[in-house]
């Protein structure tokens, strides 16, 4: 599968800090390597509805991160996958009368538009769930020759008991992992498992089910195993970076990991694991099910400025749970207008680049880098005329809020 474009970033005249970030099974920050080539696999979307803006914060966040540990001197290689197959899309298919086939292509190339306009820099390695396929069977052939698979009436699962993962991601009870298993696309009820948290890895043909016919029989991939297979097959045995919403820390993450330590080996799969905080709209998670949803798209045709969209976004910490809310969207259309008001005067003090390099390497704090560019618009807005030296300070400022937040 193709991504969108790739989308050209300036270079600085300075080497940005190492990106400090949290890691949410240590619960502590990890300072990421930057003298090396270092890799990052963010879950990609289920493309059975468009873009909406709890994926737009993101996959905007994790932009920014990949924007400044390339800008720290890092050679970032980024695979991202597309569950282009699975449940959700399945049950919209029939619900509306389409192929689900039809839907995912169209909702994926919405994705793509969505990305170009926010200026996310698209992955190396955008992989479909379909196309990796091959990719995991072999992962499951691995799995099936340490014993970690067993077949319950043509389904195969993992077992999970034979893997420390669980919990060490999320850090949840046992009893919390059931109920929230169930809502997130397992099966924990169903008679025979070995155990109630067991995932599912190939589903055995159903009726009315897209099925491939493999050396696994004819079925189609469980969730965990597909970003599992693709992670280690384009990325390798180790990852530095595991991203995506907090909502996937379990059993997403843990699950996906699980199987890519014991299908490999090696431990870890993942040496950070960082996590988006949930969007919210009218005091409810943005989701499918509630449909509270919040389109980017629909923004976009309105006539809203992508840029401002994604001011919007970055006003906020990534890791914290926030409200959309048309103040916000209103907050980020004049920042936006004080911006480029500024830089069409030019002028202040040079120092603020460095500054705002400085915040976002503190756990990508895209708030105070924000609040940076706001003091040096504010200062340019202030000062006589601009001379040369004034002319380059501001040709600074805008490569450093190109390269590093990514608003043109």
């Amino acid at each position: 599968m193709q991504p969108w474009p790739n989308l050209e970033v300036p270079n600085l005249d300075f080497a940005a800090p190492a990106p400090n970030v949290y890691d949410s099974a240590s619960e502590t920050n990890h300072t990421l390597a930057v003298d090396r080539e270092v890799k990052i696999y963010v879950c990609g979307i289920t493309p059975y509805d468009a873009t909406h803006m709890g994926h737009a914060a993101t996959y905007v966040a994790f932009d920014t991160l990949i924007r400044l540990w390339r800008a720290a001197g890092a050679n970032v290689v980024y695979a991202q996958n597309v569950t282009d197959v699975d449940d959700p899309l399945i049950e919209r298919a029939q619900q509306t009368g389409r192929e689900w086939q039809d839907i995912a292509l169209e909702q994926t190339e919405l994705f793509k538009q969505d990305m170009i306009a926010l200026r996310v820099i698209p992955p190396q390695h955008y992989i479909g769930a379909v196309e990796s396929i091959p990719l995991v069977v072999q992962q499951v052939e691995q799995l099936r020759t340490t014993d970690y698979v067993y077949d319950l009436d043509g389904d195969l699962y993992y077992k999970i008991a034979k893997t420390d993962m669980l919990g060490a991601i999320s850090h949840l009870s046992r009893h919390d992992m059931i109920d929230l298993f169930s809502q997130r696309g397992g099966d924990p009820h169903k008679e025979g498992k070995h155990d109630p948290l067991d995932p599912l890895l190939w589903r055995h043909e159903r009726p009315n089910d897209p099925a491939w016919d493999t050396e696994l029989g004819s079925g189609r991939p469980g969730w965990h195993i597909e970003c599992a297979a693709i992670a280690v097959h384009y990325l390798g045995e180790t990852i530095d970076v595991q991203g995506g919403g907090s909502d996937l820390k379990f059993p997403h993450h843990e699950m996906s990991a699980a199987h890519a330590q014991s299908a490999t080996g090696v431990t870890p799969f993942a040496r950070t694991f960082m996590h988006t905080g949930m969007v919210w709209l009218d005091g409810h998670k943005m989701s499918k099910s509630l449909g509270n949803l919040v389109f980017v798209s629909k923004l976009t045709a309105s006539g809203v400025d992508p840029m401002a969209i994604r001011l919007a976004i970055l006003a906020h910490s990534y890791c914290e749970e926030w409200e959309w809310t048309d103040a916000g969207l209103e907050e980020a259309t004049k920042r936006l207008e004080l911006w480029r008001t500024a830089f069409a005067k030019g002028g202040a003090s040079n120092d603020y680049a460095k500054r705002v390099a400085v915040a976002l390497a503190n756990d990508l704090d895209t708030p105070s880098a924000l609040k940076l560019v706001d003091e040096w618009a504010t200062e340019m807005l202030a000062d006589e005329p601009s001379d040369s030296a004034n002319a380059n300070n501001t040709q600074q400022m805008a490569l450093t809020i190109d390269a590093l937040l990514g608003i043109k």
